[in-house]
């Protein structure tokens, strides 16, 4: 009788924590200002996904990293994901998303694109502040993120954001093969100025 008053007790406290989590990674979508220019920040639907994909093969020169079914799976994981886009008027320019790993207390950034033509306006250094700042609403302790060791303008935004340099993985990604360096942000000790993550 003692042990199924303790699973039921555990059962009800999971579910009620993925209840939280759910409600915690709900979006709002609103309007947004981000250097001086209107944007509609929301979150990523599986109708998102054909402009997703066309993001992907304009930034990753025709390849696309992650499928159509990648993202419909992540989409689907509603207590342990959360993805942004960004829209200017009807366009999807940029989006962005992560994992929560309940057991780490980390927040890994799986995903970061921006259409080329909307780069240096801002975009990815907003969407990710808005990653910064839902995982410490999470009270999450870490965030992680692999880089190419070739793209040195990302690695120079994340830097700026506090993340420092980790570990090569050699031979990370498919198709090239190219070696990923991994970055952590510490969120306990990061400057919580409304400055840096009050978007």
């Amino acid at each position: 009788m003692f042990k199924k008053m303790i699973k039921w007790f555990k059962d009800k406290l999971f579910n009620n924590q993925n209840k939280l989590r759910i409600s915690d990674l709900n979006v709002k979508n609103h309007t947004v200002m981000i250097n001086k220019q209107h944007y509609f920040l929301a979150k990523a639907m599986v109708t998102d996904i054909p402009e997703i994909l066309e993001i992907e093969k304009k930034v990753y020169n025709g390849n696309t990293p992650w499928s159509s079914e990648a993202f419909i799976s992540e989409f689907q994981r509603m207590t342990d994901r959360y993805y942004l886009v960004i829209r200017y008027h009807d366009k999807l320019v940029a989006f962005a998303g992560c994992s929560f790993n309940d057991k780490k207390l980390d927040c890994h950034v799986t995903n970061v694109a921006v259409d080329p033509d909307f780069q240096s306006r801002g975009l990815g250094y907003f969407l990710i502040t808005k990653i910064i700042k839902k995982a410490r609403q999470m009270e999450f302790k870490s965030m992680s993120l692999e880089v190419r060791i070739s793209n040195f303008h990302a690695q120079r935004l994340y830097e700026d954001l506090g993340f420092k340099k980790k570990d090569i993985k050699k031979a990370y990604y498919d198709g090239d093969h190219e070696d990923a360096i991994d970055m952590k942000l510490d969120l306990v000790s990061l400057d919580s100025s409304p400055t840096n993550f009050g978007m």
